[in-house]
């Protein structure tokens, strides 16, 4: 990722990491089943490359199919225009047009309602052709509303589009709020720990936040001794070696 023209971008967040779990959830959960159909267990071999690889999705798919590389886009789509954050009056939102009837919806609220007829920008591959027109003039129209203005017009005529958030008003955010998926949980140490909700809900059994994250070493004698059948000795044994 990047800007075009500039210098590659991380990811902010160790998202391979993320996902990686997550694919290994999902083939533990298919191998209990085959387990439980056929009786065998066997060996699952996850990993990163692969994950991230896999995860490239439509970019991957624009390679494979045209042998051409993907470039540098920024924060645009490489195949759907316009798909990108874009400047408002007081901030930045993500502008989400997905075809081209949202497309002339858009054009309407932006008040140049002559865009979508436009042959350079009256269909979705006509706009990715002249992507470098159309992004400049959306650009000069968007600066004239606030952010709010622009999600809450956009919002009541089905165009998909939101907020560019920071963390103080992703957790400020009435719905995250409603979700409660900011909490808070007792610790040793610490008194109340925060802690992210699980996005995960369950009607019939519902995920329980019993304990924040456990100090270092906390449940060692606990995993050896009722997990692994160790003696008392045989754990004090390990402690006074430096093993545990």
């Amino acid at each position: 990722g990047g800007e075009e023209g500039a210098g590659p971008v991380k990811v902010g967040v160790a998202l391979t990491d993320i996902l990686t779990g997550l694919y290994s959830t999902v083939a533990i959960l298919a191998a209990l089943a085959h387990r439980q159909h056929d009786g065998g267990g066997q060996h699952i071999d996850m990993a990163l490359l692969d994950v991230q690889v896999a995860c490239l999705a439509n970019q991957a798919m624009n390679y494979l199919t045209t042998g051409v590389a993907p470039q540098r886009l920024g924060n645009a789509h490489p195949n759907i225009v316009p798909y990108q954050d874009f400047p408002t009056a007081d901030g930045d939102f993500i502008l989400t047009v997905g075809n081209d009837s949202q497309f002339r919806k858009f054009a309407e609220v932006a008040g140049r309602p002559e865009w979508a007829d436009d042959p350079r920008f009256a269909t979705n591959t006509r706009r990715v052709a002249n992507r470098s027109e159309l992004v400049p003039l959306i650009r000069q129209a968007t600066v004239f509303k606030t952010t709010a203005e622009w999600v809450t017009q956009l919002e009541g005529v089905g165009v998909p589009c939101g907020p560019i958030n920071d963390l103080a008003q992703v957790f400020a955010d009435p719905q995250v709020q409603a979700r409660r998926l900011a909490l808070q949980l007792p610790h040793a140490l610490a008194g109340l720990v925060p802690q992210v909700a699980s996005p995960i809900r369950l009607s019939e059994t519902p995920v329980e936040y019993r304990n924040a994250p456990p100090l270092l070493g906390e449940h060692t004698r606990q995993v050896l001794e009722q997990v692994l059948g160790l003696k008392a000795g045989a754990v004090e044994a390990l402690r006074q070696s430096g093993v545990v």
